[in-house]
């Protein structure tokens, strides 16, 4: 079963019932179209045998259950977010990956690239292998350790402070003094700085930073009081946790359900203000397993049309990151799951 924290079902299907809620999110999934009944017999013809009255009959049962529905314009039925949930807790069955994808998959590679280099790639492979919004988020700063720090003289007064962490991660900051700053003063303390702070983490150096530079034996006291008082600004990760790499949108909007203006702009808005991704990433509950989060599921109104499916990976040292996919509920989860399994995999190590 893949992980989701909002429902747990108590409904029991027969299996008639399954066959046909089966076929009618695979029929929805693949025409966006409602399935009608004698459209679903001819479906089912060469696996069950069954009348189109006797169909109308179990869909009429199904959407008592609240497992389809049918719009104001049509007799057919399509799935509900509570039939989306039961058809990939218990329906689906999960689609291979085809060699050509595998292909281009194992393209990912770490070859001398550094850590966003290679997720800008998962994205964009990811994005044009689904055909949905492919959102790879890198790993969260937690414990990672610093290798060095660099100190730039900008302007008499400006300092850029460049923070070298593992895995080719960098983190830049603009210090302003209120006197002028000597180039030579820049390299002393910058010496001394690096023989305190090296190979230790983030989170350890945000708290004692400033009694490290009390203890360095330095004249430019007014330099080291401008690092003591920048100490969260300097080690301040959010711009660097915050990065996400998001690709695919283009092949959404030719989907039809963007057939809606409003569902264009709802997308194109989703994507230039990356904070409502990185937002819900952050509220989801941290877990190994794949999840999905169908309509809403996911917590937002805004994409209460949508599907989401996520997994955590982890590069290197650089701890956990998450990588995933929002497409449209008629999602082709049986297809989507894999692929988001077998990059996660490749992204950890796991796969060769």
């Amino acid at each position: 079963m893949i992980s989701n924290t909002l429902n747990k079902f108590d409904i029991n299907l027969n299996e008639r019932e399954r066959a046909i809620l089966r076929s009618i999110v695979n029929l929805y999934i693949a025409n966006a179209a409602p399935v009608g009944s004698r459209k679903l017999s001819k479906f089912l013809e060469h696996n069950l045998s069954i009348s189109s009255a006797t169909i109308r009959n179990v869909m009429g049962d199904l959407e008592e259950m609240e497992l389809v529905t049918h719009p104001h314009t049509s007799a057919g039925r399509i799935p509900t977010d509570k039939g989306y949930r039961f058809y990939v807790d218990y329906l689906m069955q999960m689609e291979k990956i085809s060699d050509q994808e595998q292909q281009v998959i194992n393209a990912i590679s770490d070859d001398g690239k550094d850590s966003d280099s290679i997720l800008k790639e998962t994205s964009k492979l990811l994005g044009i292998l689904s055909k949905y919004l492919a959102v790879v988020r890198i790993p969260t700063v937690k414990e990672i350790k610093v290798k060095k720090l660099e100190l730039i003289k900008l302007s008499s007064t400006h300092i850029l402070v460049v923070l070298a962490l593992e895995s080719n991660v960098v983190n830049t900051v603009t210090l302003e003094a209120r006197f002028e700053v000597e180039d030579s003063h820049l390299v002393k303390i910058a010496t001394a700085i690096n023989e305190k702070i090296a190979g230790r983490n983030i989170n350890e150096l945000r708290a004692s930073f400033p009694e490290m530079l009390a203890d360095i034996e330095l004249t430019e006291k007014p330099l080291i009081r401008l690092f003591v008082d920048s100490v969260d600004k300097i080690f301040n990760m959010k711009s660097v946790n915050n990065k996400l790499f998001t690709s695919g949108t283009q092949n959404l909007l030719e989907l039809p359900e963007f057939e809606d203006i409003a569902r264009v702009k709802s997308i194109i808005e989703l994507v230039e203000n990356e904070d409502i991704i990185i937002h819900l990433l952050d509220n989801m509950p941290e877990r190994n397993d794949m999840q999905v989060y169908i309509g809403a599921e996911i917590g937002d109104q805004q994409l209460s049309d949508y599907s989401m499916i996520i997994s955590n990976y982890s590069l290197g040292d650089s701890g956990s990151g998450t990588i995933g996919l929002i497409g449209p509920k008629r999602m082709q989860y049986n297809k989507m799951l894999p692929l988001v399994k077998i990059v996660s995999e490749l992204l950890s190590g796991k796969r060769e």
